[in-house]
């Protein structure tokens, strides 16, 4: 326990001063939380999500409850507003937190105590909320708010420019240290390892949120890559290859994306419009002869020997 002017605190996490933002695509139904912090891996602490349930952030001199017991409330039936008024209610030291809730319906809660440490605030917007404190500047949150609407595009890209937007505002006073962006489905598959879509963690870099836009960026590619492997599995070779393209537009400098491009290529046979890409690749690293072959002997590429020694010698 520890004691701040006279007032009880429950401090049952780390004082994680911050910015976030909590919100909803209505057109998909995905909910998540980004957030950046001058303080180590914010997103172990902060980031609370559960696809048909709903997102959490919990944030300032942290109570960690407020992530799972809040899914809890949610899942067992209680609004945002409900969730949220019943974790502060149950908290000695509630003035001193920060805590922002999005359920699936789209009901939004906020909560900024009045012992969080200036500049401190919220927005609450539809469908999504921003907060912040410890801030440079009582404009930050507003800034992210506007950022976020302003947005098109999928949620995940929307988020990470409201935080991109708070960095440039001035962002936390002390400076910039980790981010992390959680996104899970509307609703539930029945199975939790396919409701988590995106779950990215920078816990130690000089431009968190810059380098969490880039994992982004790779994520997106590596979709692509699983959605042309399973396109390849279903032999729908057209639509595999598009999917590889585009991983590969998006992730150049990857000899992953480009080689199984080059493989979905020979693989329907078209060879020559494959080679440039072996040779690209080959040229970065000649392991990826070898691993040609080995795909070749199980089986997984389907090539004749004359073939074969072509692209082995791209």
């Amino acid at each position: 326990m520890k004691t701040t002017a006279g007032n009880k605190i429950t401090n049952r996490g780390p004082l994680v001063h911050t910015y976030s933002i909590v919100a909803r695509d209505p057109a998909t139904g995905e909910m998540g939380v980004a957030v950046q912090s001058h303080w180590f891996s914010v997103g172990t602490k902060v980031s609370w999500a559960q696809a048909g349930v709903g997102a959490i952030a919990t944030q300032s001199f942290i109570n960690a409850d407020f992530g799972p017991e809040g899914l809890k409330l949610l899942a067992a039936g209680l609004s945002a507003e409900e969730a949220s008024a019943q974790l502060l209610a149950q908290d000695d030291g509630a003035e001193f937190r920060q805590l922002a809730v999005v359920d699936s319906r789209g009901d939004v809660a906020a909560f900024t105590g009045s012992k969080c440490v200036a500049e401190a605030g919220h927005y609450v917007g539809d469908n999504f909320s921003v907060q912040a404190n410890l801030m440079l500047s009582d404009t930050v949150w507003p800034v992210m708010a506007q950022a976020f609407e302003a947005a098109t595009g999928r949620l995940a890209e929307r988020m990470v420019g409201a935080l991109k937007a708070a960095q440039a505002e001035g962002g936390d006073i002390r400076g910039k240290q980790s981010a992390a962006l959680l996104v899970v489905r509307g609703r539930p598959t029945g199975q939790s390892w396919r409701d988590r879509l995106i779950d990215l963690r920078v816990d130690d870099a000089s431009q968190p949120v810059t380098e969490l836009e880039r994992l982004l960026s790779v994520h997106r590619a590596y979709e692509y890559m699983n959605d042309g492997e399973q396109k390849l599995e279903a032999n729908q070779v057209d639509e595999a290859l598009e999917a590889y393209r585009k991983a590969a537009d998006l992730y150049p400098t990857n000899p992953e994306t480009t080689f199984w491009y080059g493989v979905t290529l020979a693989s329907a046979g078209q060879v020559a419009q494959a080679m440039p890409l072996f040779s690209a690749v080959f040229e970065k690293d000649d392991n990826w002869r070898t691993v040609v072959e080995r795909m070749v002997a199980a089986g997984v590429l389907q090539l004749d020997k004359e073939t074969l020694a072509r692209i082995a010698n791209a």
